[in-house]
C-alpha cells in the first residue's frame, strides 16, 4: 500500500508537505501541489480512512435506520440521505428495523460503537404502538448526533424532520367540502402511528369546522391482517352515499379508486379521491388519482443537513424541528 511517506521519500519533501499538498494547503507552493498530487494519482494513493478517523475522532459515515425498505416513501427517502451525504463527503450504513422494536435497538447498538457519526432514522410501527423508546434515548444519552424523520416522538429530545400530516389532511378535507362533499370517509392503515393520528385529526378538524356538513365522521381502519380490498368492498356497501375519500397512507387510496370504478361511480362527478401516495403508483391509475405530496426528497436532504449541523456545532443544546410543506396535487379523481 501506497502511504504519505513513500511519496514524500520519492519527492524528497517531508511527510507533512505531502499531507497538506494533498488537502491544497495554502503554505504549499502550487507547483509542489501539483507534483504531489500527480505522483500520488500515478500511483494510486488511498488515504487510509480508519487512520483519519482516529485522528479526527470522525468516521464520516452516518447510520440510517428505515423501517420498510418496500415502501416507497422510505426507499426515496434513503436515496436523498444517501445523494446529501454523498455530496457532503459523508458515507451511509443503512438497517432496516422490518417495523420491529427489538431489531431497531439492535442496529443502533450495532452501529454506536463508533462506527458512525450519527443517526438519522425513522421510528418502527412496534416502538411506536408500545410507546417505548428507550433504546433510543440511551444512544442520545452517549451524545451521540441523532434526527429522527417522518415518524417522531415527543419523547424524545433530538433534532426531527416532519411533514405537516395534520395540515396535509386538513388541506385535502377542505378541498372536498369546497367541493359540495357530504359523506367523506377517512381510509388508513396507520392509525397507530405518529403520521397517521396526525392527519386523522386535520380531518377531523377541518369537518368540525364545515358548518354546512352535517355528517358524522367516519374512519375506516385497515389492520395488517385485513384484506384491504374486502375492507374498503365493505365500506363502499356500508356507505351508499359516500362521495369523497381521502387515504392518508400510500395504498388505500388507489384500492379504493380501483373499487369505485368497478362499482360504476363516476369519477369524480359521483366521487372524488385523494390519496397520500407517493409518485410511484399515479402510472397504474385511470383517470390520475389527485394526492397530497410529502416532498420526500426534501425531507432526505433536510435530516443529513441537521445532522452535519449538530456535527459541527455539538454543544447546542436548542433542538431543531424542520416541518416540510406538503402541496396538494389535484388531478383527475377530484374536480
Amino acid at each position: 500500500m501506497v502511504t504519505l511517506k513513500h511519496l514524500a521519500e520519492q519527492l524528497n519533501v517531508s511527510v507533512s508537505t505531502v499531507s497538506k499538498a494533498l488537502h491544497n494547503s495554502d503554505e504549499i507552493s502550487p507547483d509542489t501541489i501539483e507534483r504531489v498530487k500527480a505522483l500520488a494519482k500515478f500511483l494510486n494513493y488511498k488515504p487510509n480512512k480508519l487512520a483519519v478517523s482516529l485522528k479526527s475522532s470522525r468516521t464520516n459515515t452516518i447510520g440510517v435506520i428505515i423501517p420498510n425498505i418496500l415502501n416507497h416513501f422510505f426507499a426515496k427517502a434513503l436515496y436523498a440521505i444517501e445523494m446529501e451525504a454523498s455530496k457532503q463527503g459523508y458515507h451511509i450504513i443503512t438497517c432496516v428495523s422490518n417495523e420491529l422494536q427489538a431489531k431497531e435497538a439492535d442496529s443502533l447498538q450495532l452501529l454506536s460503537n463508533g462506527s458512525v457519526d450519527g443517526f438519522i432514522m425513522s421510528i418502527a410501527e412496534e416502538t411506536q404502538v408500545a410507546n417505548n423508546v428507550d433504546h433510543i434515548n440511551a444512544v442520545i444519552q452517549q451524545n451521540i448526533p441523532t434526527v429522527l424523520f417522518d415518524r417522531v416522538s415527543d419523547d424524545i429530545n433530538c433534532d426531527k424532520v416532519i411533514i405537516d400530516d395534520f395540515g396535509a389532511a386538513y388541506e385535502a378535507t377542505m378541498h372536498l367540502l369546497s367541493e359540495g362533499r357530504k359523506r367523506i370517509v377517512l381510509l388508513s392503515d396507520i392509525e397507530d402511528l405518529s403520521v397517521g393520528k396526525l392527519r386523522t385529526n386535520g380531518y377531523l378538524q377541518a369537518l368540525k369546522e364545515a358548518k354546512d356538513y352535517h355528517q358524522e365522521p367516519v374512519m375506516v381502519t385497515i389492520k395488517k391482517s385485513d384484506d384491504a380490498e374486502q375492507v374498503i368492498d365493505n365500506m363502499f356497501r356500508n356507505n351508499t352515499t359516500v362521495d369523497g375519500i381521502i387515504s392518508i397512507d400510500n395504498t388505500s387510496g388507489v384500492v379504493a379508486l380501483q373499487k369505485a370504478l368497478k362499482l360504476n361511480y363516476k369519477i369524480p362527478n359521483d366521487l372524488s379521491v385523494i390519496g397520500f401516495s407517493d409518485d410511484n403508483v399515479l402510472q397504474f391509475t385511470d383517470p390520475k388519482l389527485s394526492t397530497i405530496s410529502q416532498h420526500t426528497l426534501d425531507i432526505g436532504k433536510a435530516s443529513v443537513e441537521l445532522l452535519l449541523k449538530r456535527l459541527n456545532d455539538p454543544n447546542t443544546s436548542l433542538k431543531t424541528t424542520k416541518t416540510i410543506k406538503t402541496k396538494l396535487v389535484l388531478r383527475e379523481t377530484t374536480k
